[in-house]
């Protein structure tokens, strides 16, 4: 459910974007690092938001990698901690396991 909900609130923001862009045609003076020209400002929303949202998934990737590798390490040190290897948590369903008790999940 939680995936729905993100990719409806994408479709929404993309929409809002695109008729705010599409709302703002005007050509307007755009000063860059080394120069300095007109474009139309629909181009530099659509850009902005584009480059908004390439940079937010970077910063995003790199968390999520910098959080597997922790994991793996964490998981390593308690494997040579306990002696023995640590199965890792895939099953998010409160099934019972072969003592007939039920799993808890960590969410």
């Amino acid at each position: 459910m939680k995936g729905q909900s993100y990719i409806i609130l994408a479709i929404i923001f993309a929409l809002l974007v695109a008729v705010f862009a599409v709302i703002n045609v005007d050509a307007v003076q755009v000063n860059y690092l080394f120069g300095s020209g007109e474009a139309p400002l629909i181009l530099v929303i659509l850009i902005s938001v584009l480059m908004g949202g390439v940079i937010t998934a970077s910063v995003g990737a790199l968390r999520y990698f910098r959080l597997k590798r922790d994991y793996k390490k964490l998981e390593k040190k308690l494997e040579t901690e306990k002696g023995t290897s640590v199965e890792p948590v895939t099953d998010h369903d409160n099934k019972p396991d072969e003592e007939g008790t039920e799993r808890q999940t960590v969410e």
